[in-house]
């Protein structure tokens, strides 16, 4: 049963990370001026593997990219397919506002004006 589970599955291997990907690794890093060999020292890696994998001559693990995103105050996520441009879109906003790449987290969804007024007065009341 394994042979014939096998045989379906192709394997996949990217010749290099997307080229957006890469220039927004890119862009982290420089947004908190950090130069090649200072992140290579946070993540325990020599400056030319951060090179490569900016310059997409490396594909690094999936374990490392983790360790790279996450090191530059970011992170991976599966979204569904129909909902990238909207994350896209949150993503621009939060750049515009907050071009540091500081910025307060906030819940996804909005709260208007009346929903806002109704749980005050229940504060109020308690």
């Amino acid at each position: 049963m394994r042979k014939n589970i096998t045989k379906h599955i192709k394997p996949l291997r990217l010749k290099g990370l997307p080229e957006d990907m890469r220039k927004e690794l890119k862009e982290a890093r420089t947004t908190l001026g950090w130069s090649q060999r200072e992140l290579g020292r946070r993540l325990g890696l020599p400056q030319m593997h951060v090179s490569g994998i900016e310059s997409g001559k490396i594909v690094p693990r999936f374990d490392t990219l983790l360790d790279y995103v996450r090191v530059l105050d970011h992170d991976l996520i599966m979204i569904p397919r129909a909902l990238v441009p909207a994350v896209q879109a949150l993503v621009r906003e939060h750049r515009q506002n907050h071009p540091s790449g500081e910025g307060e987290e906030r819940p996804l969804y909005a709260v208007d004006d009346e929903e806002s007024n109704v749980e005050e007065r229940r504060r109020d009341e308690v």
